[in-house]
């Protein structure tokens, strides 16, 4: 081959390459720049608690229910496979310590603290919950005892920030994916129909566990999980398709406060 032939071969092999990594470069930036960074009680964003808007919740019933084992590795993700949009999420082995943690009344002001900035007199603190790596609030309407959102707490920091998985994926009201046109809670899959998918999977993933309580979200089902009676985690059931999500990223259950 001629040495400009060789030459120009190269220089638009090296044009091509440049312009996948700009794509995705900028893909990747403008996804993450909607979120900013966790604040001290904010997000950004303009959806009612700091969710970024614009990406319209698509859900379809489903007749078939999978559900995906835990990853060691990320989100143990029950939406697709691999973790959230295929990428491998946070992970919180419970040997990470903490030298100096804020309290659960802290986490508690907390909470009520964001609640304030919300400005919307039907929320409500439903309850928090101490892991060894986070604290876990959930948020519910008054006006129809149904769950609204989830969020963490850092323990080093106190910042609050919004649950990663069902919470900003399947919340079809309050979620990242931005509001559904009518969000509801009557969905293809029962109370009663979560409960069985959340059991079965716990039978295969985590023996000797059961299901607890279970709270209603717009879009998915919140699920205690109990070991010998008393709070050992929690997961999640799509309440359209049917597809279990294991919370991974709490670690050790400690404690619980409830108004």
């Amino acid at each position: 081959m001629k040495a400009w032939k060789i030459i120009t071969v190269a220089v638009l092999a090296f044009v091509a390459v440049a312009l996948i990594t700009a794509s995705a470069l900028a893909y990747n930036n403008r996804f993450l720049s909607s979120f900013g960074p966790p604040q001290n009680g904010m997000m950004g964003g303009s959806t009612p608690y700091g969710y970024p808007n614009g990406y319209p919740q698509t859900t379809v019933p489903s007749t078939t229910a999978p559900y995906y084992p835990p990853q060691s590795g990320g989100w143990g993700c029950g939406c697709m496979r691999g973790g959230w949009y295929g990428s491998s999420g946070p992970y919180y082995p419970n040997s990470v310590s903490y030298a100096n943690p804020i309290t659960i009344d802290q986490a508690v002001t907390i909470a009520k603290n964001y609640l304030t900035t919300l400005n919307n007199p039907d929320l409500a603190v439903g309850q928090v919950e101490e892991y060894t790596q986070n604290f876990y609030v959930s948020y519910y309407e008054k006006s129809t005892g149904i769950g609204a959102f989830q969020m963490l707490i850092d323990k080093n920091t106190g910042n609050i920030y919004p649950e990663m998985g069902p919470n900003m994926m399947w919340n079809t009201k309050y979620g990242m994916m931005g509001r559904s046109a009518t969000p509801t809670t009557v969905m293809p899959i029962t109370v009663e129909q979560a409960k069985t998918s959340a059991q079965q999977y716990l039978n295969t993933y985590y023996p000797g566990t059961a299901v607890g309580d279970v709270q209603t979200f717009y879009g998915y089902y919140n699920v205690e999980v109990l070991q010998s009676g008393t709070t050992y985690g929690m997961l999640s059931v799509n309440g359209y398709r049917g597809q279990v999500w294991y919370h991974t990223w709490h670690g050790t259950f400690m404690q619980e406060w409830q108004p």
